[in-house]
C-alpha cells in the first residue's frame, strides 16, 4: 500500500537543529553541583522531551534540588538564555536543511524548549519565516514522548500526521512523533542515541540533516 503524500515536515529543536541537549545536561547538572546534590543514573535520558512543568518537578522530586519546580524552571531556562547569547550551538547543516526543506513543505517544529528559547533560536538564525508553525510542549497537555506537541504541530499546520514527516534526535522525541501517526527520520545524537524500541518505530535512520534531501523525504510516501 502507498502511503500517503508528504505534507509537511516538522522538525525538533534540540539535538536537530541546535546542538543543545548537551548544554541542557550541563546547565541542569550545575545546578545539582550547587546544591551539593548527586546526578541519578539515568536523569538525563529521563528529560529528554519533557516540557518544562515536567523536568522542573522532575528536578525538584527525583533529583532532589532546592526550590520549587518554578524556580528550577527559571533557573535553568535563565542558565540556556546565557549560552545562547554567546552563540547557539548549530548540528551540521541545520539552516542549510531549514532553508531546503521550507522550499518544498510547510514546516513545523514540535520542541520541548519554552517559547522563550525556541523564538530567540529561530530569530538568531534568521529562519522564524520558514516555520509555518512552532510549539512548545508548554502549551499542550504532556510532553514527549506523549503525541501532544507533533498532533498540535500538524493541527497549526493543517495537515493529517499520517501525511507529515517528522526529524528528531532522542528516543523520547522519536516515540512522540510516530505515536502521533508520522512517519519519522530518526538522526540519533552523538551523545546519547536512539534506544532500540525507539529507533524500531522510525521510518528511516540517517546520520545527518546533510542526508536529508527532498528526494529522502519524498521517497518516504512510496
Amino acid at each position: 500500500m502507498t502511503a500517503p503524500a508528504i505534507a509537511a515536515v516538522v522538525l525538533d529543536m534540540d539535538g536537530v537543529i541546535t546542538d543543545t541537549e548537551t548544554l541542557w545536561d550541563e546547565v541542569r547538572r550545575g545546578m545539582a553541583a550547587d546544591d551539593g546534590v548527586p546526578w541519578p543514573a539515568g536523569a538525563t535520558e529521563a528529560m529528554m522531551g519533557m516540557s518544562t512543568g515536567e523536568w522542573s518537578t522532575f528536578l525538584a522530586r527525583e533529583v532532589g534540588l532546592r526550590g520549587e519546580p518554578g524556580e528550577l524552571a527559571a533557573r535553568t531556562i535563565d542558565g540556556m538564555a546565557a549560552h545562547y547569547r554567546a552563540g547557539v550551538p548549530l548540528m551540521p547543516g541545520a539552516v542549510e536543511a531549514i532553508h531546503r526543506l521550507s522550499a518544498r513543505w510547510p514546516l513545523g517544529l514540535a520542541s520541548s524548549s519554552p517559547r522563550r528559547l525556541i523564538d530567540t533560536v529561530l530569530a538568531e538564525l534568521g529562519v522564524t519565516d520558514r516555520f509555518a508553525a512552532t510549539v512548545s510542549t508548554e502549551e499542550v497537555a504532556a510532553g514527549k514522548p506523549s503525541p501532544d506537541g507533533y498532533l498540535r504541530a500538524c493541527e497549526l499546520l493543517g495537515v493529517e500526521p499520517a501525511s507529515a514527516v517528522a526529524i528528531e534526535d532522542s528516543s523520547n522525541g522519536v516515540r512522540s512523533a510516530a505515536a502521533a501517526g508520522m512517519r519519522v527520520i530518526a538522526i540519533p545524537h552523538d551523545a546519547y542515541g536512539v534506544a532500540p524500541d525507539a529507533l524500531e518505530l522510525a521510518a528511516v535512520r540517517l546520520g545527518s540533516l546533510d542526508e536529508v534531501t527532498l528526494e529522502r523525504v519524498e521517497a518516504l510516501a512510496r
